[in-house]
């Protein structure tokens, strides 16, 4: 097995060898949960464009990706915050990869997808108002719904802005549900994930927004298929899955919890949209698969490994995230280079890298530990280390 030098704590370089392989039985759907991996987009590093300014995407690159995550029976959740929405990715290119990725859908049998539709669109400003996000609402939803999309619907931070009260989110959740196609998920984005968002829902406390998201849901439970909350706390989602009404699904978007949030408990379960399953693909629909079977230890057992590195790549600052999961798919193969839409490369250091490295070497991620390490030196050595 390879050995490089790594670097750790203390600004030194330590010899890491890597582990063999660890296959992951191939399993298929249908899984006894819901599974949504939020997907990550792939940058053209052959674009002339700036960065930070002015998103481009390897399109092709990017369906295959989400091609893989089909072929092992994950469903796609699109244009989310792991795509580098709001960080990067702006509205057209969201609903052009949104586009693609419903054409593509139609040639896989089985695929499962639901697109993210907010307000991103809107700039937040003093002057915006709660009518301006209900109009910014209806324009993404109609549009996803044009190409025949089902819909995520997104946290807005033009309405964390405008909002003076609860009552506010619940005239703009009332009017956009009233009004959408099919049911939809909603995706409570904690402000751990992005700042712009402290106080949804009308409340900084995470109790009495949740009582205020329970009542919209509610009140709307026919035109709700599920609710996303990314808290990062299980407590509060096992709290929020016993309140929603019968037939609304808990997705969970608990990044550290998520193996005991889908195993579930006597009162009930989550179903799962996650950002961590795009890297951790393989294992996370193995180990459905095991679930599905009735194989809870087995499910455990390849689930386990995994939320130590999950917890790593999730820690704070949260929204860098994406950094991770995407360092993940070079390491794994799935894409040429470790570049980002809006250089959100740079977003995280190379020891975070090199930590992220063992624990998923660790957990038996790498597919082909040889090409890994190679890859891995290939990053250390632009950073100045050999």
């Amino acid at each position: 097995m390879p050995t490089l030098n790594l670097p750790v704590a203390g600004g030194r370089l330590a010899p890491y060898t890597t582990r063999p392989a660890k296959p992951f039985p191939a399993a298929a759907p249908p899984f006894n949960r819901v599974a949504y991996a939020a997907a990550h987009v792939v940058a053209d590093p052959l674009a002339d464009n700036d960065p930070w300014l002015t998103p481009a995407i390897d399109w092709d690159r990017t369906i295959a990706f989400r091609k893989y995550l089909w072929s092992l029976g994950l469903g796609v959740a699109e244009a989310m915050d792991t795509a580098q929405r709001g960080m990067g990715l702006d509205w057209p290119t969201s609903l052009e990869l949104i586009r693609r990725s419903l054409e593509a859908a139609k040639h896989v049998p089985g695929a499962v997808i639901a697109s993210g539709a907010g307000t991103d669109h809107l700039d937040p400003g003093p002057d915006v108002t709660v009518d301006d996000v209900i109009r910014a609402y209806e324009e993404q939803c109609a549009a996803v719904e044009k190409l025949g999309g089902r819909i995520i619907l997104m946290a807005s931070r033009a309405l964390a802005k405008a909002a003076r009260s609860p009552d506010d989110y619940a005239k703009v959740y009332g009017r956009i549900l009233r009004d959408v196609k099919e049911p939809v998920i909603i995706h409570w984005l904690g402000e751990m994930f992005d700042p712009a968002l402290v106080g949804y829902w009308g409340h900084a406390d995470h109790d009495q927004a949740m009582a205020v998201a329970v009542d919209v849901i509610t009140d709307n439970a026919a035109k709700v298929d599920g609710v996303k909350i990314s808290l990062l706390d299980k407590d509060k989602e096992i709290a929020m899955r016993r309140r929603i009404p019968q037939g609304v699904r808990m997705y969970t978007g608990d990044d550290f919890n998520y193996a005991e949030l889908i195993a579930g408990d006597a009162q009930g379960h989550s179903d799962a949209l996650l950002g961590i399953f795009d890297a951790i693909a393989p294992a996370a629909a193995a180990a459905l698969g095991a679930l599905s079977r009735g194989e809870q230890a087995t499910f455990h057992d390849i689930l386990r490994p995994t939320v130590a590195l999950s917890r790593h790549i999730f820690r704070a600052p949260t929204r860098f995230y994406k950094t991770g999961v995407v360092f993940m798919s070079y390491l794994n193969g799935l894409q040429d280079h470790f570049i980002m839409v809006g250089g959100q490369e740079s977003a995280r250091s190379t020891l975070h890298l090199a930590d992220l490295f063992r624990l998923a070497d660790k957990a038996g991620l790498f597919c082909d530990p040889d090409d890994a390490a190679a890859r891995m030196r290939a990053v250390l050595a632009t950073r100045g280390i050999h």
